[in-house]
């Protein structure tokens, strides 16, 4: 399996010749490297409703002729804007043919702003997900809180790798995502939601160093950097 991060949230992961796409924000990310028209995938999922996790979901999506897959609502959403969609909700597996993903909770909120900047269409709830592929288990955390289910995620499965978000003021930050790190007990952790914005700046080298010192192996990913992992 090849997993490809493409900043900020967004994760996709390629296995046997297909791929799936994790929160796609690239447009709007100034530090992307990678344009959503050069995306190909045959699936997108969508962890939680705010613009910087579904900005390019729906444009990818056309293009690629690919399901969205998302809670209800937030595929009910997706829905409207032409595209086709799995809805699915916590608890959940999908099964996409070339890999099985499995919807987790997260603690965050969840709500899209309308055009007219005055009204917020409720987005389901927030979530992260397991993704089964190749006889690997990929944990996507989604943007959460720390949460003590966490460590009963981490005793069910057996999780490679596991994106977990660090950036405070909106999602936990280092000091938690350490905790979040060894009750998921993952053999590799990878910092996201960072430094794309002013408030969730974060020394995402420092988290890595941290992990480490508690005997959890870690990985700091720019944009655009790739992954392989295997049995």
């Amino acid at each position: 399996m090849q997993i490809v991060y493409h900043g900020h949230s967004a994760v996709q992961l390629i296995t046997s010749g297909k791929s799936l796409i994790i929160d796609p924000f690239l447009s709007g990310n100034e530090h992307a490297v990678t344009k959503p028209e050069d995306v190909q995938v045959q699936a997108v999922l969508l962890t939680h409703a705010h613009q910087d996790h579904i900005l390019d979901a729906a444009p990818i999506a056309k293009a690629n002729d690919a399901p969205v897959v998302a809670n209800f609502e937030l595929a009910a959403y997706m829905s409207w804007q032409g595209v086709q969609t799995i809805p699915m909700n916590l608890g959940g597996t999908v099964d996409l043919g070339f890999a099985q993903a499995k919807m987790v909770p997260a603690i965050h909120t969840s709500g899209i702003i309308d055009n007219d900047n005055q009204t917020i269409i409720y987005g389901g709830i927030a979530a992260g997900y397991i993704v089964r592929a190749e006889g690997l288990t990929v944990l996507h955390v989604g943007d959460t809180a720390l949460f003590s289910d966490m460590k009963l995620i981490g005793e069910q499965e057996n999780i490679d790798v596991a994106f977990i978000p660090i950036g405070d003021h909106f999602t936990m930050g280092p000091d938690e995502a350490l905790q979040a790190a060894e009750w998921y007990r993952a053999k590799l952790v990878v910092p996201v939601h960072y430094n794309t914005f002013q408030p969730i700046r974060q020394d995402a080298e420092a988290f890595v160093q941290k992990l480490e010192a508690r005997g959890i192996a870690g990985k700091v990913m720019a944009p655009g950097d790739k992954l392989d992992i295997s049995k």
